[in-house]
């Protein structure tokens, strides 16, 4: 797909909130994503591991959280506002899932949707209410035969048959059929009626976008400089020597992509960008070379390389096509402002996250203009949106709280506390006596993850000391980790200026080319204009030192090799490519084993920790026995397949105890893996 096809298809799908937004607790898959990274990132010395995400016991809420409420039934009269038809809570399969024998019901999905989307959603559910409370003012309706044709024609617009456009979306943007008409196709043909007066097209603006898609283009090549002094030296050297444009452009233009190209951007074409330099553009010759202009904060000269000719299409064969392009641009404003029109004159009341009048209202979520969301229709939208990555999370945790029940292990208030005030440490969050500065630590881990306190230790906090006590004292640090570790600490390093770099063939480009001038000057250049590492790039190439034992041997192998001024070879690092230019050596640290020796020994057994912690989730996952009825997807665990292999063929007694309970409607097929429906 192009990447102007995959903009408009975010902008498109975005404009309702419905994206693939991963809820960090979710994502991580109880703990296994967050620990596995740092595993990834394992190192005897470096800074602390990041932030894990995790997941509390059954029936136990944190200190100062809201618990998870009940549904109730929704009040007679409610209505459901979606356009597609859904099915009502009553119609849908209780059961959810099956984890080791332990079902997963919908009451308990629809309370953890609720706790962690239901503000979110809420907002989006009393704005769909405001559209279809303003259809039924205006006497305008949707059709299921709209809806459909509408996805037709966006399947048409991406070249794509009806059933693989939606395969696409479930695919690239999480958002399956259903949701696509309801959420984002039936709101886009509703705000199009609704606003069909301020979306009308002008021959003049069809005029003008036809000149943009089928006439004549300027092709050209770019120099932008982020401040005036550097543009004008630069533009001298330019108009001296017209033909060095492009190298110019590739050792000095500071915007980066199209200084990859040797400044050569897109055909600029009129109705487009910026006006002013579209003017310009257009009046220049073959090879003439532009005034310097400021364009978005940035100082930006032209090279003319010639002209694309208008293509010879009859504007009465694409008027509809161009028609519909305007609107599409035209319905995010126009959407906007009515929304606006319509909240400011809207009576919109919010009980969900008020508890008193949760008390006056229950079973209520919203009242907009009179009309009730309840608590049930949102908990179902909240399933809608999210369950998925919702019940992978709850199997998760499932896991983690079966395990600990297996061995009677709990945990204690005692032991959130500290393991907040140990993380807290870890970042840095302590005061001039080196204590933990826990508010400081709670108000900047939530505030970076956007969620409250109560679900950050849920989420985070309760499933690192679960795995933790689950691992145990299993975790050893000997002697030679300690040696490891003060060398890496306190011992020599390597002072190198780098290049990283995505794809082998760019590599050994960007190698030849600083092999044949081997200066710091040159090499940061290269860097500033070829690494993708921002950091990096944005200082020339310059890198923390490099020191023994961080966790890249091949790295560490070629720059403890190299001398001052030389050039390393090529380095792969998992899937990128690293050149190095050594500056020099650090000289060591002079401190005493003895002084360090309980320092290097926490941090390296913490380190240790977090290995042993992924080893035993993916343990716990690859053993259980698990069916994800909501994903369709089944999974027998080691112990059910061994316990299958030494049982008669046709089964027995024996047999029916080694399996979890199975729903009305039948199990899946095993296998090794988790497998489709």
């Amino acid at each position: 797909m192009r990447a102007t096809d995959r903009q408009s298809l975010k902008s498109g799908v975005d404009r309702f909130g419905v994206t693939r937004r991963g809820r960090r607790w979710w994502a991580w898959g109880a703990v296994g994503t967050g620990v596995l990274a740092a595993c990834l990132a394992f190192r005897y010395v470096q800074g602390p591991e990041e932030a894990q995400a995790q997941v509390p016991p059954s029936g136990r809420q944190p200190r100062n959280s809201t618990a998870p409420r009940r549904i109730p039934a929704s009040p007679r009269g409610a209505r459901a506002v979606d356009a597609s038809k859904k099915e009502s809570p009553a119609q849908q399969p209780d059961l959810i899932a099956v984890v080791n024998g332990e079902p997963i019901r919908r009451n308990e999905l629809a309370r953890q949707c609720l706790w962690h989307y239901g503000e979110e959603v809420l907002e989006k559910l009393v704005n769909k209410h405001l559209i279809v409370q303003h259809c039924q003012e205006k006497g305008i309706t949707v059709s299921q035969d709209e809806v459909q044709a509408e996805i037709q024609r966006q399947a048409q617009r991406f070249r794509l048959p009806p059933d693989q456009w939606l395969k696409m979306l479930e695919k690239e943007r999480n958002i399956n059929p259903t949701q696509y008409a309801r959420d984002i196709v039936w709101p886009t043909l509703a705000l199009k009626k609704l606003a069909a007066a301020r979306l009308q097209v002008t021959p003049e603006e069809i005029r003008r976008e036809y000149e943009s898609v089928y006439g004549e283009a300027v092709k050209a090549r770019l120099i932008a400089c982020t401040s005036e002094e550097k543009a004008k030296k630069i533009h001298a050297l330019a108009m001296a020597n017209p033909d060095d444009f492009g190298n110019l452009a590739k050792l000095h233009s500071d915007d980066t992509n199209s200084a990859s190209a040797k400044g050569l951007i897109q055909p600029i074409r009129r109705h487009v960008g910026d006006p002013q330099l579209e003017s310009v553009a257009f009046r220049m010759r073959e090879g003439e070379i532009s005034p310097i202009l400021q364009v978005g904060g940035m100082y930006v000269f032209l090279k003319c390389e010639g002209r694309y000719p208008a293509r010879q299409v009859p504007l009465e064969a694409v008027e509809k096509q161009l028609r519909e392009a305007i609107e599409e641009r035209k319905l995010s404003d126009v959407a906007e402002q009515l929304f606006a029109e319509l909240q400011k004159r809207a009576q919109v009341e919010i009980i969900f996250s008020d508890p008193v009048k949760k008390k006056q209202f229950p079973g209520v979520a919203a009242i907009v203009n009179g009309k009730r969301i309840t608590i049930r229709e949102l908990a179902e939208e909240c399933i809608a949106r999210h369950g998925m990555e919702a019940v992978s999370g709850m199997i998760n945790r499932r896991l983690i709280e079966q395990a600990c029940r297996d061995r009677n292990i709990t945990i204690t208030q005692e032991d959130i506390d500290r393991e907040i005030a140990r993380a807290a440490v870890a970042f840095g969050k302590v005061d001039d006596q080196g204590r933990p500065q826990i508010q400081q630590w709670l108000d900047t881990v939530t505030a970076a993850q956007g969620i409250p306190v109560d679900l950050y230790i849920y989420d985070a906090v309760w499933p690192t000391v679960a795995l933790k006590k689950l691992v145990g004292d299993r975790v050893d640090v000997t002697e030679e980790d300690l040696r490891k570790g003060y060398e890496a600490n306190f011992g020599e390093r390597v002072r190198c200026r780098a290049i990283v770099l995505d794809n082998p063939r760019r590599a050994q480009e960007v190698w030849e080319m600083a092999r044949e001038n081997p200066t710091v000057e040159y090499f940061g250049e290269l860097a500033e204009q070829y690494s993708i590492e921002a950091t990096s790039r944005a200082l020339k190439g310059e890198v923390p030192p490099i020191q023994k034992h961080s966790g890249n041997p091949a790295l560490e192998k070629e720059a403890f090799s190299l001398q001052p001024g030389e050039l390393s070879a090529i380095v792969q690092v998992r899937d990128k490519w690293v050149i190095l230019f050594c500056e020099g050596r650090t000289k060591p640290t002079k401190v005493d084993f003895a002084e360090v020796r309980d320092m290097i020994y926490e941090d390296i057994h913490e380190k240790k920790l977090r290995l042993a912690m992924a080893d035993e989730f993916e343990r716990l996952q690859s053993e259980a026995q698990i069916d994800n009825y909501l994903a369709g997807t089944s999974q027998p665990g080691k112990r059910a397949q061994q316990a299958s292999a030494t049982l008669p063929a046709r089964g027995g007694k024996a047999a029916s105890r080694a399996v979890a309970p199975v729903p009305a409607r039948g199990r899946a097929a095993s296998a090794r893996k988790p497998t489709r429906r």
